[in-house]
C-alpha cells in the first residue's frame, strides 16, 4: 500500500502558491484543476499545472493533478497536458461507478503510449462524492490496478443527499465508513474529505483522529498548517511503535519453546496482536524509506 498520509491541494492557476509546495512536506502536492480554480481560468490553469510539474518533482516531491469530472468535457484535455514522466498520478472527482474509471482508463492508457511511459505509470485515485458512488464503492475501489486510492468527499457527498454538513459529522458516518472499508478490501489505501476549519487545530486533529479509527490510511490538507498534525496522526506514535516491538521480541521468544501465545503486560499475545504489530512496523519501515527517498529522513 502506497505512503499516502497527507496530501495538499494547491490551486493549478496559482504559480506563487505552486512554488510555495516545493517545500511542504505532505506525502502528495495535490496540484487543482477542480474545486478551486474559477471557470474561467481552466484553460490556463492546466498549462501552469503543465510547467509546474517538473519543477516540484525536481524538489523531491510526489505531484498529482486533480482534474475536472467526466461530465465537464474538461478530463481528456486536461489529462493530455499534464501526464508526464515527472507526475505521480491524478485524482479525479465525481466518479460514480466502474464505468466511469474504465472511461477513465481509456483516456489515459493511450496518452502513456504517446508519453514513452510504461503502462500504468499514472497512478489513479477516484474521488467517492455521491449516494450512486457509495452504493458501487466496492466494485469501484477494485475496478482499476492503477488505482492506489479511493478518496471520500463529504462536502458533494452531503449535497448530493441534499443534507446539512455538521461539526460533528454524524450525518456521513455510514458513506465515510463504505469508502474505508472497500478501499482496505481492495488492498488500497483510503483518504479522508479535508476538514474545511483549517484555524482550527484541535478540530483537525479530533477529525482526523476519527478518520484514522475508522480505518483511514491518510486525509486531504487545504492548508499547509494542516500537513504537519495530519502526518502525525496517520503515523505510528512513538509508544505503538515501542510496543509492537516488544510484542515482537517475546512471540519470537514463545514461538522458539513452542508457544502459540503469551502474556506481556498482563494481556494475551495471540496471532492477531503479532500481526497489528508486524504490520504498525512495516508502516514505520515504510515510512522511513520514503522520506530518505525523498531527503527528508
Amino acid at each position: 500500500m502506497e505512503l499516502l498520509r497527507s496530501l495538499i491541494f494547491v490551486p493549478g492557476n496559482r504559480a506563487n502558491m505552486l512554488e510555495r509546495a516545493l517545500g511542504f512536506d505532505a506525502d502528495i502536492i495535490m496540484v487543482d484543476l477542480e474545486d478551486s480554480v474559477p471557470p474561467g481560468e481552466k484553460v490556463a490553469a492546466r498549462d501552469v499545472a503543465a510547467e509546474w510539474i517538473p519543477r516540484l518533482r525536481q524538489a523531491g516531491q510526489r505531484v498529482m493533478v486533480r482534474v475536472n469530472s467526466l461530465d465537464t468535457g474538461l478530463t481528456r484535455d486536461e489529462l493530455g497536458a499534464v501526464i508526464s514522466p515527472d507526475l505521480y498520478g491524478v485524482s479525479v472527482g465525481k466518479t460514480e461507478s466502474a464505468g466511469d474509471l474504465r472511461e477513465i482508463e481509456g483516456i489515459i492508457s493511450p496518452l502513456e503510449i504517446g508519453a514513452n511511459l510504461e503502462a500504468g505509470h499514472v497512478n489513479l485515485i477516484p474521488w467517492i462524492e455521491s449516494a450512486k458512488a457509495i452504493v458501487n464503492v466496492n466494485e469501484m475501489a477494485a475496478a482499476l490496478v492503477r488505482t492506489v486510492a479511493i478518496a471520500f468527499g463529504a462536502e458533494d457527498y452531503t449535497n448530493d443527499m441534499g443534507i446539512q454538513r455538521t461539526d460533528d459529522g454524524e450525518e456521513v458516518y455510514h458513506a465515510r465508513s463504505a469508502v474505508a472499508i472497500a478501499a482496505r478490501a481492495a488492498g488500497i489505501a483510503s483518504l479522508d474529505s479535508p476538514y474545511v476549519a483549517f484555524r482550527n487545530p484541535a478540530g483537525l486533529r479530533k477529525d482526523a483522529g476519527v478518520a484514522r479509527q475508522m480505518g483511514y490510511t491518510g486525509k486531504f490538507a487545504i492548508h499547509p498548517a494542516q500537513v504537519e498534525t495530519i502526518n502525525e496522526v496517520f503515523s505510528p506514535n512513538p509508544e505503538d511503535v515501542a510496543y509492537a516491538r516488544r510484542v515482537m521480541e517475546a512471540w519470537q521468544e514463545a514461538e522458539a519453546n513452542g508457544r502459540g501465545s503469551l502474556s506481556l503486560d498482563d494481556k494475551m499475545v495471540d496471532v492477531p496482536v503479532v500481526k497489528r504489530a508486524q504490520n504498525l512496523l512495516a508502516l514505520v519501515d515504510e515510512i522511513d524509506k520514503q522520506l530518505a527517498a525523498r531527503g527528508r529522513g
